[in-house]
């Protein structure tokens, strides 16, 4: 394997394994020359343009359920849109299911992951200082922190004695005080979908993906479903300063989104979500894999709290937003060598999964080397007036 295979996948390869899922995406189609959000229905992909004309604007209908009765015309198989390779097809390819929100995540939710992040603090974005320093915190942290409630009086006394022995850090602060870090990931429009290639910075020598779920809010602060996304993180640049949140993050092609959002309903609710398993695959061009899985009842705060603390009445969001929850990966297993940790290669394949939400598959590419980001706001606005859907 050379890494410049197609990313080669299915319907079946994608889709929910779980039955009854009632789910929206977004498509560019061929036929309809531009994007188009779509109901998927027994592996064929419905036009709900006439219905919505974004995915925004789709999820501030209130009984979305009933509206969706009335889909449009068929685009074609699901299949279709795939059988190219990398997300694309000969009817089209698949685009990440939103569109006008705001991309946002929240950061350090889960114990694993706060203990990195003090690591990448400490080691000023070096592997080779992490895994010593790992070794020194992993038994003053690992007990303390799991199980422990953000903003309690017991997190508070815990504070108390980390600061007290020297050990503070401003990613415990988020972690278990009151204020969850919520920060902008990607800016609308530029996310990709499922069988894109997704963006590494050229600059980072230490970073991986972080598999995670993906809520769906409309303006009126309602989780209408949830994705799966693959938040890419460069660990030595926010290790270096944690002033470098957005060049760790916001970069070309460094957010990935889907395949697909499943909409809530009798069959799939917000308390689903806190239940979900989320896998992460590797497979290297150089023969390295990694597997392993997140539970997100492992998570400090609830999806809903995180979710109130991004749209609130201090802060509203007209289109609404996305909003990753958060990890408990940041893989450490040796990649090149012993304790040097893992990093990406150009060419790894990466899957994130879950049996009720399906399989988010994107190749790695330096981010100078993707196709670039030109499809933006104004540009959908542009095609849809073009094609006569506004109103």
């Amino acid at each position: 394997m050379t890494g410049d295979e197609p990313v080669t996948l299915s319907a079946r390869d994608i889709l929910p394994e779980t039955p009854g899922a009632l789910l929206l995406g977004r498509v560019w189609s061929k036929a309809a020359s531009g994007p188009c959000p779509v109901l998927v229905r027994d592996g064929e992909l419905f036009d709900l343009t006439r219905i919505a004309p974004t995915m925004s604007d789709l999820l501030e209908i209130d009984d979305l359920s009933a509206d969706l009765a009335g889909a449009g015309p068929s685009l074609g198989p699901l299949d279709g849109f795939l059988d190219a390779g990398n997300g694309c097809g000969g009817l089209g390819h698949l685009l990440p299911p939103c569109d006008l929100q705001a991309i946002k995540a929240a950061g350090v939710t889960f114990a694993g992951s706060m203990i990195e992040r003090v690591i990448e603090e400490r080691a000023k974005g070096d592997p080779a200082r992490a895994e010593a320093i790992r070794a020194e915190l992993s038994d003053i942290l690992g007990g303390n922190l799991r199980g422990l409630v953000p903003g309690s009086g017991k997190a508070a006394e815990v504070k108390a004695h980390l600061q007290k022995a020297g050990l503070w850090s401003q990613y415990l602060e988020v972690g278990i005080g009151p204020d969850a870090e919520i920060f902008t990931k990607a800016q609308p429009m530029s996310a990709v979908g499922c069988g894109a290639e997704i963006g590494v910075h050229p600059g980072s020598h230490w970073n991986n993906p972080e598999p995670e779920v993906v809520l769906a809010i409309n303006s009126r602060g309602e989780i209408r479903g949830a994705t799966l996304g693959n938040d890419v993180n460069l660990r030595d640049f926010e290790g270096r300063s944690a002033l470098l949140l957005g060049k760790a993050k916001d970069n070309n092609a460094a957010a990935a989104i889907g395949p697909f959002l499943r909409l809530f309903d009798e069959s799939f609710t917000l308390e689903d979500v806190g239940r979900l398993r989320v896998g992460l695959e590797i497979a290297g061009t150089d023969g390295f894999t990694l597997s392993d899985h997140s539970d997100m009842a492992q998570i400090s705060r609830r999806p809903d709290e995180l979710a109130a603390q991004l749209l609130n009445p201090t802060h509203q969001y007209p289109d609404g937003a996305m909003l990753y929850l958060g990890t408990m990966f940041a893989p450490t297993k040796d990649r090149d060598g012993a304790g040097m940790g893992f990093t990406h290669k150009t060419g790894d394949l990466v899957t994130i999964s879950s049996p009720e939400l399906g399989r988010l598959v994107n190749r790695v590419r330096p981010c100078d080397a993707v196709a670039p980001w030109t499809f933006g706001t104004r540009a959908l606005m542009g095609n849809l007036a073009a094609r006569g859907v506004l109103e």
